[in-house]
């Protein structure tokens, strides 16, 4: 289905407003690491992340980390089964069931349920709950997301659980979305 990653790198641009993510993702010790530096701006507030995200071989996440230009930070780890900490070591139970993240303003994120599922098109609907970071707070909650595969390795529908938006995410032979379409577009 898809390749096996090696050393990539990747860009995209937000469709409105000015912005611009560089992601490197390759292989690590311990599976996959994926690292960006992306600015951009939501809801009228700019800013300027980097993030670096760890996931073992089969795409679960394991670690993340975000800094903003501006100090502020998050760090937590899993399990890769649905369980977080914080950097002290604190379990975080309301996170628990979310196997994946999403970080606002990358498409990237995307990937990681895509990879980590392999979904094909007679495997139906997956409901998730994610681990979702939004720019502006950087308070973490979770969030219900519905992926389905309308193209064996090629095309995935994104719904939001409240249906509140759905787009079709085509993605290249390593999984990775090519346009997210109103929000991103790959370069």
């Amino acid at each position: 289905m898809f390749r096996r990653p090696s050393l990539k790198t990747v860009r995209w641009r937000p469709l409105e407003g000015e912005g611009l993510e560089h992601l490197t993702i390759e292989p690590s010790e311990a599976g996959i690491r994926a690292s960006s530096v992306l600015i951009g701006e939501r809801g009228g507030r700019r800013y300027g992340v980097r993030y670096t995200i760890d996931c073992d071989t089969a795409w679960a996440v394991m670690s993340f980390s975000i800094d903003t230009t501006d100090g502020r930070r998050l760090a937590l780890t899993s399990d890769g089964k649905g369980h977080w900490h914080d950097v002290n070591g604190t379990q975080l139970l309301a996170f628990d069931g979310c196997i994946d993240i999403d970080l606002a303003g990358t498409p990237f994120t995307n990937t990681l349920p895509i990879r980590r599922l392999g979904l094909k098109p007679i495997d139906g609907t997956a409901k998730l709950t994610m681990l979702f970071v939004p720019f502006d707070t950087f308070e973490p909650f979770p969030d219900g997301q519905n992926y389905t595969c309308l193209e064996d390795g090629r095309l995935y529908r994104y719904e939001a659980e409240d249906r509140s938006f759905t787009t079709d995410l085509p993605v290249d032979e390593d999984g990775l979305v090519m346009d997210y379409p109103t929000l991103f577009k790959r370069l």
